[in-house]
């Protein structure tokens, strides 16, 4: 009778597979770093810069002292912007992002604090805007037209800031 044997085949032990070098998540336009980024600093920059203009150009700003929060908001803003829009521009032509833990912080604390200030710096002259203009009437004494731009130009600088903070803030969570 002939039986089967069982034969030992030789088994080549598998090298050791190396585990895949991690892949860092694709930069998301808006990122520091980035033309989204350039884009919104600048776009930052420039309405920032235009409240600023416009408020400083009328007579009697210094007069409500939320009108001078306003300017100190605005100022603050844009010199903010245009600091981190020549960080991004420099970024850009070394073809290099933002991947500095300490940098990246820096950036989303600022951002959060220029931010809330511009925000509520123009809250607080839309609703003086708003007193002098419908409350009081006192339109055609003041520079109603100005003061309405300068905030408008203020919530506009906030409306692109915010996206850099949550974008920063969540570059910063997600490492």
């Amino acid at each position: 009778m002939m039986m089967s044997r069982s034969a030992v085949h030789p088994v080549e032990v598998p090298a050791e597979i190396a585990a895949p070098p991690r892949m860092r998540m694709k930069d998301i336009q808006g990122m520091p770093g980035t033309a989204g980024g350039l884009f919104l600093r600048l776009f930052q920059f420039a309405f920032s810069l235009i409240s600023l203009c416009v408020m400083a150009t009328t007579t009697d700003f210094p007069s409500v002292s939320a009108f001078c929060y306003l300017v100190a908001a605005v100022s603050l803003q844009s010199l903010w912007s245009l600091l981190l829009a020549i960080a991004d521009i420099y970024a850009l032509l070394v073809k290099r992002s933002f991947r500095n833990t300490g940098l990246v912080s820096l950036f989303a604390i600022g951002d959060g604090i220029t931010s809330t200030v511009t925000f509520t710096a123009a809250c607080a002259s839309a609703g003086i805007t708003v007193l002098i203009g419908n409350d009081l009437d006192k339109c055609a004494v003041n520079h109603c037209k100005r003061f309405m731009s300068a905030t408008a130009m203020a919530f506009l600088s906030w409306f692109t800031a915010s996206p850099s903070f949550f974008l920063n803030f969540w570059s910063l969570a997600s490492r």
